[in-house]
């Protein structure tokens, strides 16, 4: 065993020792926060950070940059519990959900929600190191994160306001580069929300018929048989949005270059949702990945 292995290992065994409790549930909590499965970060991040660079012409102030990759994070990671305490009594009925935490007793409701508090205060504090109108957008994206989780009992288009959260750090990135946001910027949001309406459908056909059988409600019941028909027109109007903020902000080749790329990987994607099978219509759902990372990469070079 190395030094830095038998370090390491001392260090979790006086950890488990002085915090036993802590220790014990660990590995729950970081299920719960999907810190394991950080996907939902990535997702998150690319159009938040696109949008930094781009307020920022290629040059965020490090600060900020540091913020934004910790304040995604921890976001993301109370989403997760809030949206785990929402769905404790739904969960258990779905085969791909069934083993979360709370599914299976490893945590109460009262501890996810704990977390949601901790990793929500955690990114507020965050905030208050930029500016009033970054402060008062967090208020607004705390509260949306807050309610996504129940939207699904209310309304076929929880996909819709997921949408909403998943923009709001675009809105936060301008205002705490500059102090404002201007018009071109709305034009990214709306894409986003577009984009978020893609693949959070093609994550909810994942679970379509359980969905169906205890009553849940998603676009992906709601589009039915027109499913792939309806993201694909989504697909095509988020290219197009893309393409219009490119221009409006004033984006060169090489970001319209990379947009071509991510419409041939939403192109792909249409390939893998063909026949509707679960494991296709998720990795049609991870594939999306890509598509934000091959857009980043395509405002990072054009700022070169």
């Amino acid at each position: 065993m190395s030094k830095a292995a038998a370090l390491w290992t001392e260090i979790e065994k006086r950890f488990q020792t002085r915090f036993p409790i802590i220790s014990a549930k660990l590995p729950a909590y970081i299920e719960l926060t999907r810190f394991d499965r950080p996907i939902g970060i990535l997702l998150l991040l690319w159009p938040t950070i696109g949008a930094l660079w781009i307020a920022s012409e290629g040059f965020p102030d490090l600060d900020l940059l540091i913020i934004f990759l910790l304040g995604t994070t921890v976001m993301r990671a109370g989403g997760c519990a809030i949206n785990d305490f929402a769905d404790y009594q739904i969960d258990g009925h779905v085969q791909r959900t069934k083993g979360r935490p709370l599914a299976r007793g490893a945590l109460t409701r009262q501890e996810a929600l704990g977390c949601f508090v901790f990793f929500s205060l955690l990114g507020f504090g965050l905030v208050l190191l930029t500016n009033s109108m970054t402060i008062q957008l967090a208020f607004a994206a705390v509260g949306v994160v807050a309610v996504y989780p129940f939207m699904k009992r209310f309304t076929s288009l929880p996909q819709l306001v997921l949408g909403i959260a998943f923009s709001m750090g675009i809105l936060m990135a301008f205002s705490a580069q500059n102090a404002t946001v201007p018009m071109a910027a709305f034009l990214l949001v709306l894409a986003n929300v577009l984009w978020t309406m893609v693949f959070d459908t093609e994550y909810a056909m994942v679970d379509r018929e359980y969905d169906k059988k205890i009553g849940v409600k998603s676009t992906a019941i709601l589009f039915g048989e027109a499913d792939r028909l309806i993201i694909g027109v989504l697909q095509i109007l988020f290219v197009a949005v893309m393409w219009l903020a490119g221009w409006r902000l004033g984006l060169g080749i090489a970001f319209f270059g990379t947009l071509l790329v991510a419409a041939g990987l939403l192109v792909w994607q249409q390939v893998l949702i063909r026949d509707r099978s679960p494991d296709n219509c998720f990795r049609a759902f991870l594939n999306n990945n890509r598509v934000g990372a091959v857009i980043f990469l395509g405002i990072f070079i054009n700022y070169l």
